[in-house]
């Protein structure tokens, strides 16, 4: 680009001085012609300083200013001011910020002290206004387009930054969903597993280890057995569902409800517990905080199956004013999950927080008790 503009300077500056034209700026005591070929020789040499005005525009700029600073001797030509104030609006635009600030401090201040000059020597204001738009647009006209451009560019490049950081963010929360959305799965997962498959493994060892003519308790049993395998295995289908569709926005089942709890009741009764209930849901609740309630009881009682087998237990779910409080508690305080570091545990902390509740598990007057306050007032 830069031998581009070079060379177009240069023809169009040989095409005015051949011309003949009288298209001079006199400042001198004049001597030569504007079609003297002795003027072409320097005025190539400063058309090359333009192969510098983007890569080094200062140094251009400054050997531009000397090369025309010598032509004082004889009258400055047209054709070099064009390609002093192309090397000026270079230096501004193209130039370091301190470069640029320079010569945009320089020309003005060249500009004030041409002005004062003028004023000084006119001998009336007609003058004053000639010779002042004449000096003042030589420097002031490349200078003021070059900063404009630049303060363009400049808000241009920041735009694109924050567009491209904007980018970078959204790619984050996109990766921190998709993070999140695996463990909330996991977490699904881990209760379909550890909720019916254990459930179905403590009924089948009460199946089994029943007499042969209590066949009432027998059906009663691999009843349950029936319908925790086949609910384990219709909420994993889903899953995988969910997890190999392109919409993986949409949901392919209604999620679990506190509605449905009598079947976890009945799966824990299956299973050897003597289980009472209290529910109070006249009010409709938020789907989160209702799938996260569902969860909390269904993981509760699983622990109660499998750590503390036979004992009694009680669930209660109900309001409190905005809150919905679930409790389900057992007469034995045995049933601690490894001190709480059970996996079962973190979970259902875990899905109490994300709704916005908290969860508490452990020895409560000599039972063991599991309770959750999950926020419930906006549906």
């Amino acid at each position: 680009m830069s031998v581009l503009v070079a060379v177009l300077q240069f023809a169009a500056g040989t095409v005015i001085l051949a011309s003949g034209l009288p298209v001079l700026v006199s400042v001198g005591p004049g001597g030569l012609a504007p079609e003297d070929p002795l003027r072409l020789l320097p005025f190539a040499v400063l058309c090359c300083t333009e192969l510098l005005r983007t890569r080094a525009p200062g140094i251009g700029l400054s050997i531009a200013l000397v090369l025309a600073g010598t032509e004082l001797l004889y009258d400055v030509a047209v054709p070099t001011l064009l390609v002093v104030m192309d090397l000026l609006f270079a230096a501004v635009l193209y130039g370091k910020r301190d470069t640029s600030r320079r010569v945009v401090w320089s020309a003005g201040t060249l500009v004030l002290v041409l002005v004062v000059l003028s004023i000084i020597s006119a001998h009336d204001f007609r003058e004053v206004v000639v010779r002042v738009v004449q000096v003042c647009t030589i420097p002031l006209i490349p200078v003021w387009w070059g900063v404009n451009v630049r303060q363009h560019r400049d808000a241009a490049v920041s735009e694109r930054a924050r567009a491209d950081q904007l980018a970078r963010i959204a790619d984050l929360d996109r990766d921190a969903a998709v993070r999140e959305e695996r463990a909330r799965m996991a977490r699904d997962l881990h209760d379909v597993i550890a909720g019916h498959l254990s459930a179905i493994a403590i009924q089948s060892e009460a199946a089994l280890s029943m007499v042969d003519g209590d066949t009432a308790a027998m059906r009663r049993v691999l009843r349950s057995v029936r319908e925790n395998s086949v609910q384990s295995l219709t909420e994993m289908r889903a899953m995988i569902h969910l997890l190999r569709s392109a919409e993986s926005g949409m949901e392919h089942t209604a999620p679990a409800r506190l509605r449905d709890i009598a079947q976890l009741l009945e799966s824990a009764r299956a299973a050897g517990l003597s289980v009472s209930a209290s529910a109070d849901l006249d009010d409709p609740l938020p789907v989160a905080v209702d799938l996260s309630a569902y969860r909390i009881v269904q993981e509760a009682l699983t622990n109660v199956v499998k750590h503390a087998p036979g004992a009694q237990a009680s669930v209660t779910v109900g309001r409190r004013d905005a809150v919905l409080v679930v409790e389900v508690v057992n007469d034995r305080t045995a049933s601690t999950v490894d001190g709480g570091a059970g996996r079962g545990l973190l979970n259902m902390r875990e899905r109490a927080e994300a709704v916005g509740g908290v969860l508490e598990a452990g020895p409560h007057q000599r039972q063991w008790r599991v309770r959750a306050e999950l926020p419930a007032g906006e549906v």
